[in-house]
């Protein structure tokens, strides 16, 4: 089991990048809303390509989306399926994770 983030973690920002391999790479990403977390790869399913350029930038300007910012696909939050760009209905790779006490964890790494 490995903590990646507490939800507490999400107060000043609405995702948050986790570098899983100590790579200095952003492998990971996590979003806490409505009292779920989602994880997914970051990996734009178009390209291959990391989808933020910044750290802990994953999402649309209105924290709606998550948004790849190399050619601006827009996915569901709840999901990962595409929506908009130019891989419609393509998906993220989800991250199985789950909440334990205030803890984001992943049980496999």
């Amino acid at each position: 089991m490995k903590i990646l983030c507490t939800i507490d973690d999400f107060r000043d920002k609405p995702a948050i990048g986790i570098d899983l391999h100590g790579k200095g790479e952003q492998d990971v990403f996590v979003i806490y809303r409505d009292g779920r977390a989602h994880a997914y790869r970051n990996s734009c399913p178009h390209t291959g390509a990391p989808l933020n350029w910044l750290p802990d930038q994953f999402l649309d300007a209105d924290n709606a989306l998550i948004q790849c910012q190399n050619h601006d696909a827009l996915f569901r939050i709840a999901d990962g399926v595409c929506v908009s760009g130019p891989c419609p209905g393509e998906t993220l790779i989800p991250v199985q994770v789950r909440l334990l006490d205030r803890n984001i964890v992943l049980d496999e790494v």
